[in-house]
């Protein structure tokens, strides 16, 4: 066994590729970990904003939450749709091509990449947020912290996507259950209590309000909290992972997800409510997440604290495992369109896209550096790129039932163009509300990566690696682009021989 066979495992030819395909039950962990995790930093970042509001904010995040989740609901029905009409994967980018044209299509490629590089970086951060809460020592760490466990998610995607798979089923699942355990106790003791439940643990003293509520700032509450719907396209991306009938279990992952989302977020929002829960000044001394102060409220700080804020730290460090199963796919797409190297259209000795893999950690990681790691400073940057994708996958669809006609297409249509409404109005709201407070790089970022794609955009040539290319690459404009493509730890990791 050679150095690299322990590392990443022995490498698996292209028939073993079906013995890798998920069902919904191992599709959860490796698809819904973004959307899932986000319960826990979603209502904290509306929670955040209304802080200067005192008691007031804690009031106003139930609204906040009952609004975010209609939305949620609504792309729930609209992505349904769009895994049934493209069962070989109806990511934005192919969807917004095909149907609205390819500047259109390589603006939500360009939208969604930014998104998943941005919620490798918020999901970890997020998840070493968590943990500095429960163990204070750590917080002088943060930074060091997130980039090891971002180290440790690209080697696991490097081993395939069945060994991650399996690796993140028990952190998921045990998050999902400790947070419905936390919610279901809550809601017990607030009935039983009249609506009035006696923390466990002391919470921390609210603040006095030193500002009136103005539509302002709940747009911008409202725009934080919608930093919970990211993750939710990450299913119609990836409709080819699954076992056949796969748009059948792909629609099921996705009822799954977003179902348990809706119950987390109403649950968490709710508990807030009643157990008067404000949050703490991220990245200062006595910051306490959301969730950890919510949970020690209900169990105090015993056996089931330490449990339950372990699944969370876990599951949040992994969410950014969606974007290492979508991310990568994304490149092979836009490579296989003649946007990206081919090294990018290649599986590697683990039937995964390596160079898409190892370009997402070296993104991921300069923004975690650039930021310290702290999860509020990453936030304002997050979610514009996933509701501008959402918009533009949601008219792609419009546009394609309108040119397909026939049964059904008009009820099709009508719950497709709902969501391109919604989502536009939101992609809206998040982009004006959270401009001044750093949005302006996500807008800045989004024309800068289409202008680094190489110059054959406007070609349409379909890839194929036994043709000689019409237009060879040259260097790339981007230096990591240019290190995935030709140092892929040697060329072993790409083989699949």
């Amino acid at each position: 066994m050679t150095i690299l066979d322990w590392i990443f495992g022995r490498p698996l030819s292209e028939h073993e590729q079906e013995g890798q395909r998920l069902s919904p039950v191992a599709g959860v962990p490796v698809l819904g970990l973004d959307a899932l995790s986000s319960a826990a930093y979603g209502p904290e970042a509306a929670l955040t904003l209304l802080l200067p509001l005192g008691a007031a904010g804690i009031g106003l995040v139930m609204p906040i939450t009952a609004l975010i989740i209609g939305i949620l609901l609504i792309v729930f029905f609209s992505y349904q749709q769009t895994i049934g009409a493209y069962p070989n994967g109806g990511g934005s980018y192919t969807v917004a091509k095909e149907n609205l044209g390819q500047g259109a299509g390589l603006l939500a490629g360009a939208a969604l990449a930014l998104d998943y590089v941005l919620n490798v970086a918020v999901g970890i951060s997020a998840g070493v947020g968590a943990l500095v809460s429960a163990v204070p020592s750590l917080l002088p760490h943060t930074l060091g912290l997130c980039l090891g466990i971002l180290g440790l998610l690209t080697l696991l995607n490097l081993r395939g996507l069945r060994e991650s798979s399996i690796a993140f089923a028990f952190p998921t699942y045990a998050f999902i259950l400790s947070l419905l355990g936390v919610i279901a106790v809550g809601a017990v003791k607030t009935w039983i209590s009249g609506g009035h439940p006696t923390a466990v643990d002391t919470l921390p003293p609210v603040q006095h309000a030193t500002q009136a509520v103005t539509a302002w700032l709940l747009i911008r509450a409202f725009a934080g909290g919608c930093t919970a719907m990211t993750g939710v396209e990450a299913v119609s991306n990836a409709v080819p992972i699954f076992k056949e009938p796969r748009v059948v279990l792909a629609r099921r992952t996705l009822a799954i997800i977003i179902f348990t989302l809706v119950v987390l977020l109403g649950g968490i929002a709710s508990l807030c409510h009643f157990y008067q829960v404000a949050a703490t000044d991220p990245g200062h001394p006595g910051y306490q997440s959301v969730l950890s102060m919510l949970t020690a409220a209900v169990w105090g700080r015993g056996i089931v604290y330490g449990a339950t804020m372990a699944s969370v730290v876990a599951v949040l460090a992994l969410s950014a495992n969606t974007s290492f199963a979508d991310f990568p796919r994304l490149c092979h797409v836009l490579a296989h369109d003649r946007f990206l190297p081919d090294a990018f259209a290649v599986r590697g000795r683990r039937l995964v896209y390596t160079s898409g893999i190892l370009l997402l950690a070296v993104l991921a990681s300069g923004l975690l550096i650039a930021f310290g790691g702290v999860t509020d400073r990453l936030i304002p940057l997050f979610a514009i790129g996933a509701f501008l994708a959402f918009t533009l996958s949601q008219m792609g669809m419009v546009q394609h039932w309108r040119k397909l006609g026939g049964p059904g297409s008009t009820r099709s249509l009508v719950i497709n163009g709902v969501g391109a409404v919604f989502t536009g109005i939101t992609a809206l709201v998040v982009a004006v509300s959270k401009f001044a407070d750093g949005a302006w790089v996500t807008v800045l970022c989004l024309p800068l990566l289409i202008y680094f794609f190489p110059e054959c955009i406007g070609t349409t040539k379909t890839f194929d690696s036994k043709l000689p290319r019409s237009r060879p690459w040259s260097r790339p404009r981007l230096p990591a682009l240019w290190w995935c493509c030709r140092s892929e730890i040697g060329t072993e990791l790409l083989s699949t021989d």
